[in-house]
């Protein structure tokens, strides 16, 4: 029979209500509610198997055990009834958003992991990515631009893409990823470091991981080693898909729902080549250990970069972790159960923003982020919400030594097989957005590798007001890693 599409997308559920089949539902005994393979279970395969019906375009012989409305009729209702069912019972929920995306996680079994606890080496190689990754992402902006980015989302995005890279293209990632470390060393760090988030509702980061391929054998047959190391290190979702405008739908509604709804779109449109993608979405929401009160908000004066004096929203407090290096002053705050912290970094006057970040080293970094001075301080914050995209992400990563993977002459030959040519970095897509506020901070990243084939306190007080141009960073507290790393130029709109 043939159906008219009536699924494009979780949001849309219950489209097109008019394509129901009535049918005689027997007595279901001992059948459980929802197995529409008849495998003896409930999970995401059973609402495959009745979309891919709802379509058209697959076969389901379990009627009575899908019609959650109980009245005979098996339609788009039942199907809106049974995703609520499957969230409800604790199972993974990994769902395809529309039926010609494939999820193939069913395909493989997890293996055990045994991850390595960050140690110098790690946090080491780590700071040096990250710092260099925002040294060359503010030295391509305008000036002015207020800009944020997570260095720890695209890691997790180019060390999945590494994992199918072989010979000179291994190594050049290995150098620039992890300071020359092995990359099968690298997983495990990135593992643990994935697995040991906070997740509660005071503070939490979230991570998820997925790997878009084109559903088309004559262009990439994937790696099937490939698939497993990205499953079991990173927790990877799998799909296939036709790479059509159903595609572009199904990647934005992953990236929404893995954003929290901070990043809404990931991808206008897919281009010809593309023939895979592997994406990171990271979510951070945290509440401030000590919030701010209402009378402790008052306008103030924010100078930009630019010399304009603008008025802003300052939060004001006092605060017990001092900043300080020879050109800089700044605090660190603390959000719920001091996981993570923000950090923030304000030059001396006359001392440029973009020129101190250019001219600071890994090491310089890591001693200020590691080493807060307990000293009481009168503190302001100003409150602040904007989005921001690395248009450059991929020039970036070229200047820090990672040239092969972006041609074609690159190796990936562990990823995957094409036979109209070899696979290559097309292009990074990065995408951020972050809100402070009196009550914390929401922020998220994704990150998008498209592969084409083609102690005493003192009776002095410091005083850090955050009244022109500032770095800040959202600390791992427990690393000493900023997950997110950004500059306020100027008060957004």
């Amino acid at each position: 029979m043939n159906y008219k599409r009536i699924i494009s997308g979780v949001t849309s559920l219950c489209l097109a209500v008019s394509t129901m089949t009535a049918f005689s539902i027997s007595a279901a005994d001992e059948k459980i509610m929802g197995d529409a393979n008849a495998d003896g279970r409930f999970n995401a395969a059973d609402v495959v198997t009745m979309q891919k019906w709802l379509m058209g375009a697959g076969n389901m012989t379990a009627y009575d055990t899908v019609d959650f409305c109980a009245d005979g009729i098996i339609n788009t209702f039942d199907y809106t009834l049974m995703i609520k069912a499957l969230r409800e019972s604790g199972e993974p929920y990994n769902l395809p958003y529309s039926a010609l995306t494939n999820n193939l996680c069913d395909e493989y079994t997890p293996s055990e992991i045994t991850g390595a606890k960050a140690d110098e080496a790690f946090i080491s190689g780590q700071t040096e990515f990250y710092l260099e990754l925002m040294q060359k992402t503010t030295a391509s902006e305008k000036t002015g631009e207020n800009i944020l980015i997570s260095p720890y989302s695209v890691m997790q995005a180019l060390a999945m893409t590494a994992n199918g890279a072989d010979s000179y293209t291994r190594e050049e990632m290995e150098n620039v990823l992890g300071g020359g470390m092995e990359l099968e060393k690298l997983n495990e760090y990135l593992y643990t470091q994935r697995t040991s988030q906070p997740n509660d509702k005071d503070c939490k980061l979230t991570t998820a991981n997925s790997i878009w391929t084109i559903d088309d054998e004559e262009r990439i047959q994937v790696m099937p080693e490939f698939i497993q190391t990205n499953m079991d290190y990173f927790n990877a979702d799998i799909f296939t898909a036709p790479f059509d405008d159903t595609t572009v739908k199904d990647i934005n509604s992953w990236v929404n729902e893995k954003t929290d709804e901070m990043i809404p779109t990931l991808l206008e449109k897919i281009p010809a080549d593309a023939v895979m993608y592997l994406i990171n979405a990271v979510a951070f929401d945290a509440k401030w250990e000590k919030q701010y009160l209402e009378y402790s908000v008052g306008s103030h004066d924010f100078t930009a970069f630019d010399g304009t004096v603008q008025q802003a929203d300052m939060m004001y407090s006092t605060e017990y972790y001092y900043l300080e290096d020879d050109n800089a002053v700044g605090l660190y705050k603390y959000y719920e159960g001091r996981r993570y912290a923000f950090a923030a970094i304000m030059p001396d006057e006359g001392v440029e923003l973009d020129d101190y970040i250019a001219e600071l080293t890994p090491q310089e970094l890591n001693e200020i982020l590691a080493n807060p001075v307990y000293e009481q301080i009168d503190a302001g914050i100003p409150k602040f919400s904007y989005d921001y995209e690395a248009k450059k992400m991929k020039d970036s990563l070229m200047e820090m030594g990672m040239a092969s993977a972006f041609f074609p002459s690159g190796d990936f030959s562990r990823m995957a097989k094409t036979p109209m040519g070899d696979v290559y970095i097309n292009r990074v897509i990065h995408k951020t957005f972050i809100d402070l506020c009196e009550a914390g901070t929401r922020a998220a990243a994704v990150t998008a590798v498209e592969m084409a084939g083609d102690s005493a306190m003192p009776v002095e007080r410091k005083n850090v007001i955050l009244d022109r141009p500032f770095l800040y960073c959202i600390v791992d507290t427990e690393n000493d890693l900023p997950v997110f790393i950004g500059t306020l130029m100027t008060i957004p709109e």
